[in-house]
């Protein structure tokens, strides 16, 4: 969430800031500085009155004491009256604040300054690519048939079950998935990263606070009864491990990494793009997070998208990193690197990880902050990364790997696998 002082001092660079998202925000934001003006004139106002009502408490206590019973009377009517103004203006003051929440929570993160233009995925940068292309034998096949070929997941069972978007994986298939993220997990854990394991439903609080609510409500599973959400990505859960916490600033930075299932409702996506493994409304994913301080989380967001490099040369796919343009990045990014390897057998490139920085966009909502040596307070910076996310990995494994003999399990990956190929 965009601090409201900072929306305050800065309007026309906050407002030319979300326009290179395509929003005309100025509408919004002139309304956000409108009701903080009411709030704060509001807040003087009870702030003279509480004061004036604590001053004549004083006034009637003395005087009772001098035994004037009658001026202390007087007194006392008055504040009858002041205390029925305060409680009127600290009603006001609640709904000036909550509106001003409400409407705050409605604008995205401001983009970082080397953020290109542009309106959609063609837009994005391409800054860094590597890895052969292989040639694939004659009769080569997508992930989806490879599976039904070798028999191990079966999109037909996960229909009859749950419903489409939940893969079943069977045999190799299922093991080939947790050695993957064994394997993602320990490249964590030894770059630093502590474990967690996380609760896979979250309250509405933690959806504000890493500001999938209210901005993908829609897109999320709402468990009505119990009000509470299914995770759509583990940084939900890790990140609000912090929410209204003080970290010493000695104790900065903070790295976590944690496996969890993810749930995406994905409403409106359909056709031979989203086919197979490549969207689904289940799908496991491991993620690292960090809590920076501000005047180091941009070198620690090119130290997550070294670490994610890293990862994907071991397993030796074709892939490139592409910085995101204003129009393709999420609501609470300043700045994101995405990851896509190249799926030979269906001729494109599949997003597979997505690094962002949030600043203080996060941490504001979370109310996570550091306080530095001074003993002062400030809101650190977060970040999180798909360290990876298994389902477009897993078929880019199938169909780059995939030979005549069968599917060549990755080197590094088989000493979690058991096996060197699945036939």
């Amino acid at each position: 969430m965009l601090q409201i002082a900072h929306i305050r001092e800065n309007r026309d660079q906050v407002v030319k800031a979300l326009a290179k998202r395509n929003i005309d925000a100025a509408a919004d934001v002139d309304a956000a500085i409108r009701l903080d003006e009411q709030r704060r004139a509001t807040q003087v106002e009870l702030d003279t009155i509480l004061a004036e009502s604590n001053k004549l408490s004083r006034d009637i206590g003395e005087l009772m004491r001098n035994g004037e019973k009658a001026k202390a009377a007087i007194l006392k009517e008055k504040t009858v009256s002041l205390k029925e103004r305060s409680k009127e203006l600290s009603e006001k003051l609640d709904g000036f604040t909550h509106d001003l929440q409400q409407k705050l929570y409605t604008l995205p993160n401001t983009p970082a300054a080397i953020v290109p233009e542009g309106k959609s995925a063609d837009d994005n940068i391409t800054v860094f690519q590597t890895g052969d292309i292989p040639t694939l034998h004659e009769g080569a096949l997508p992930h989806w048939d490879l599976a039904k070929k070798y028999d191990i997941i079966d999109f037909e069972l996960g229909v009859k079950i749950s419903g489409a978007g939940f893969p079943v994986y069977k045999g190799k298939g299922a093991k080939l998935q947790r050695a993957l993220i064994t394997y993602f997990l320990d490249k964590n854990t030894a770059a630093g990263y502590e474990e967690f394991q996380v609760p896979h439903l979250v309250n509405e609080a933690s959806g504000y606070g890493t500001g999938q609510l209210p901005d993908k409500e829609g897109q999320m599973y709402h468990v009505t009864a119990d009000d509470l959400y299914l995770i759509p990505t583990a940084e939900v859960p890790v990140t609000n491990l912090w929410r209204d916490v003080i970290l010493p600033e000695s104790e900065l930075p903070v790295l976590a990494t944690g496996y969890t299932p993810c749930f995406r409702r994905e409403a409106g996506s359909y056709g031979a793009h989203v086919r197979g493994l490549n969207r689904l409304h289940q799908f496991d994913k491991v993620e690292i997070v960090r809590i920076e301080h501000p005047d180091r989380s941009y070198e620690a967001l090119d130290g997550m998208v070294e670490h994610v490099k890293g990862i994907l040369d071991e397993l030796k796919l074709p892939y490139r990193v592409l910085r995101l343009c204003g129009g393709d990045m999420g609501f609470a990014s300043a700045l994101t690197y995405d990851f896509e390897v190249f799926s030979t057998a269906q001729d494109r490139w599949l997003e597979i990880s997505s690094v962002s920085n949030f600043e203080t966009f996060q941490s504001n909502r979370l109310k996570l902050r550091f306080r530095d040596k001074e003993g002062k307070n400030h809101l650190a910076h977060t970040l999180n990364g798909s360290s990876l996310a298994l389902p477009r990995v897993l078929a880019g494994i199938l169909e780059n790997y995939q030979t005549p003999e069968g599917i060549v399990i990755p080197e590094v990956l088989r000493p979690y696998t058991g096996f060197d190929i699945i036939d």
